[in-house]
């Protein structure tokens, strides 16, 4: 009687909503698990096996020995790993902070809708759109020695001969310029959702109240952009430590040199890998450089609270 008048009233018994709650969830769940799957097969159990590997001697022919934490040991004693790490480290200390300035300002810059900005939007995405290898081949002939157009521009200006990617001392800070010319375009999209989602009556209100552009800024934009920094400022993190697109970058420049200088972890991996067929060490380099990653992340979390604003 109780589920008849209930029915006359308009509102699903308690049985069948749940029913229905179910079937939500069901979906849900088969919604999400070809992600899911991708995940484990592609990412998870690679990492397993990879962090199973460091603990063996592997020369990439079948050949498999047990060493224990060998490898560990042999990294903590390895010169060039410590100065892969440090490299690695003051890649990400500039990579991050130039992407975040480059990327908010250049949303900042297209943010309204007219045919010029849409232009322009297209033209800073554009180098997503070209192969990362490509894009390092032409900053190679832009900045080699004497003949690129940056070597013959700075010479005009009165800077001498540099030596871009030969130099030590700014090989590393010439690749991360690229970096940042090529992945900026991307970031200013990310900043763009967050700026198209704070309302406009915020800014009319504070231009009422006599406040000027920068306060606007300062006091609006960046309070309200809290979510989306968060999420830039942890995906552009990872990835510089990771190596996700540095690695192409150092590969085609550089090789690594001069003088190991801009050899990144990932390279060093890479080349202890496929080089020398020391798996096993690599793999636990490898092993190292996700727990690297995993901190970097918690710490953003921490820092940060997840993005959240202070009210919530």
């Amino acid at each position: 009687m109780t589920e008849i008048l209930t029915s006359v009233a308009g509102e699903k018994p308690a049985a069948v909503r749940l029913t229905t709650r179910r079937r939500e969830a069901i979906a849900g769940y088969l919604f999400i698990l070809p992600d899911a799957l991708g995940l484990l097969v592609f990412i998870g159990l690679p990492m397993v096996l990879a962090f199973g590997i460091s603990f063996f001697e592997v020369d990439g022919f079948g050949s498999f020995k047990f060493v224990g934490v060998a490898n560990y040991v042999r990294m903590w004693g390895d010169p060039l790993f410590w100065t892969t790490l440090k490299t690695t480290l003051v890649f990400a200390v500039m990579l991050v902070p130039l992407l975040y300035v480059t990327g908010l300002g250049l949303a900042l810059l297209v943010q309204r809708t007219n045919r010029f900005n849409t232009v322009m939007r297209a033209m800073f995405f554009a180098p997503q759109m070209v192969s990362l290898v490509v894009i390092s081949l032409v900053w190679q002939l832009m900045v080699v020695d004497k003949l690129g157009v940056l070597t013959r521009l700075a010479a005009a200006v009165g800077l001498g001969s540099i030596s871009f990617l030969g130099n030590p001392n700014i090989a590393l800070f010439t690749v991360t310029i690229a970096g940042v010319w090529f992945l900026m375009g991307y970031y200013m999209l990310i900043f763009l959702g967050g700026l198209q989602d704070i309302p406009k009556e915020y800014y009319e209100a504070a231009k009422i109240d006599g406040a000027s552009p920068i306060a606007s800024f300062w006091y609006i934009t960046l309070p309200l952009l809290r979510p989306t920094s968060f999420f830039v400022l942890l995906i552009s993190s990872v990835a510089a430590i990771a190596g996700a697109q540095a690695f192409d970058l150092v590969y085609v420049m550089t090789r690594g040199g001069p003088a190991n200088s801009t050899t990144l972890l990932v390279t060093y991996i890479y080349a202890q890998a496929f080089q020398y067929s020391a798996f096993g060490y690599a793999a636990a380099m490898a092993a190292l450089l996700v727990v690297l990653m995993m901190v970097t992340t918690v710490f953003f979390f921490l820092a940060t609270r997840g993005g959240r604003f202070d009210n919530e």
